[in-house]
Parts: structure tokens; sequence; C-alpha cells
């Protein structure tokens, strides 16, 4: 029975377009995130009181996974809307970064375009990135990113649903996003090619914690940026000397 299953699956993924085939087979490790880290985020959101329904509504409409995170607290402990938009561009403006170098020129029309840059999550840069070398069409990168999404909606959809079935009050769910950029910070730090990011976030943290819970991200976020920006602007002005 079970090979006969594996089978028709075989079979009815070989059917698919070979375009969304390959789309389909390069998210397989998004999923393997997506999917988990999407469900603990829906059973925080129904942890956290609210409707089992905003969880999969958040993650069609917002898609920004760690901030849809820390969201959740934010918005429990009823923080001004300002300070909350304040939060938000600056944990995202990384993402302006990831624009410089996304090729959202393969996308065709302005729908696909501004939904390429509605969807540009840090994996899915990772991914398209780390296949510079290919010739990615603008279909491809396309389905990359919606199969992405829907991992992240299936994964919140299921955390939600199942937070249905399971006690309220369950300690330890908000880690899951701490404990996924533990693991990222420790895979960085096995590998030794730059150092000075861990040093920058260390630095970051210890200034957030001199601001205050309620400010830490935010001080800590600013100050991260600081250091990177101007270690970009040092790096710009000698490669400009040895340019000359």
């Amino acid at each position: 029975m079970t090979d006969t299953h594996e089978s028709v699956h075989e079979v009815g993924v070989e059917r698919l377009d070979p375009v969304v085939r390959l789309a389909l087979r390069d998210t397989v490790p998004v999923a393997m995130g997506y999917i988990p880290l999407g469900a603990a985020y829906g059973l925080l959101m129904v942890d956290a009181g609210l409707d089992w329904y905003w969880a999969p509504l958040s993650s069609v409409l917002v898609f920004a996974g760690a901030m849809q995170f820390l969201s959740v607290p934010l918005l429990a402990a009823g923080i001004p809307l300002l300070q909350l938009a304040t939060t938000t561009l600056v944990i995202n403006f990384r993402h302006v970064f990831y624009g410089l170098s996304f090729p959202l020129r393969k996308l065709d029309g302005s729908a696909r375009r501004a939904y390429g840059v509605f969807a540009l999550t840090d994996e899915t840069y990772s991914l398209i990135a780390a296949k510079a070398g290919e010739s990615l069409s603008g279909r491809r990168i396309l389905f990359i990113q919606l199969f992405s999404h829907a991992w992240w909606i299936i994964g919140s959809t299921i955390g939600a649903v199942a937070s249905m079935a399971l006690p309220s009050g369950i300690q330890g769910i908000e880690f899951a996003l701490t404990a996924l950029f533990v693991v990222l910070a420790q895979e960085h730090f096995y590998k030794r090619e730059n150092a000075r990011p861990m040093l920058y976030g260390a630095v970051a943290g210890v200034a957030g914690t001199f601001a205050g819970n309620k400010q830490f991200l935010t001080v800590a976020m600013a100050v991260f940026l600081v250091m990177v920006a101007a270690e970009a602007v040092r790096d710009s002005r000698r490669a400009l000397k040895a340019s000359r």
C-alpha cells in the first residue's frame, strides 16, 4: 500500500510543469523549517487569546516570519501603534539591502513584481541567492516564493488548528523563534568565516539590555544596523582608495 501511494505521488509530481516541479523541489528545505516554525506561530497566536483563523489570515496578508512572532507579545502588551511600526521598520530594514540584488526585473508584470517584493523573506532570498550561478527564470523565482509562502501558511494553520486540542497556557512556545536564531548563530560560529556579525550582535544585545525590556528590540536592532552600515561605508571607502 505504501509503495502504491509513493508511486502515485511520484507520478503526480512528475506530471507537474517542469518549472513548477523544480521550484517545488527547491523549497523542500524551506518547508522543513517553515512548517514546524509556522505551527509554533499558530499555537502562540491562539495561546495569546486570538481566534485560530487569525494565524493563517495574518500569514496570508503579512508573511513576515520573525516579525509575526514578535508581533504577538507586542500586540498582547498593547504597545502604541507608532512603536509597533517603528519596530517593524527597524527589524525588516535589512530587506532594503536584499532588494538591491534580488532579481526582481525577471518577474513579468507589476502584479508579479509586487508579490516578489511582498514575499521576499530571509529564506527565499538565501535560496535564490545560492542559485545565482544558475539562470533562474522569472517563473521559477515566482513559484519559489509562492511555495515558500504556502509552506508558512500550512504550518501556521496546522498549529492554530492543533491548538484547539491542546490545553491553554502552554509554556515555552514563544522560545521557538529564539531557538531558531540560536541555531543559526551557532552554525555561523562553527564556520568562523567572519566573526563580526556575532560581535555586533553581542554589542547590540548589551545596548538593548541597558535600554530596558520594552525598548530592548528597537535599540538593539538600531545599534546593530548602525554598526553594519558603518562597516559598509568603511569597506566602500577602502575599495574606492584601492581603485585609484
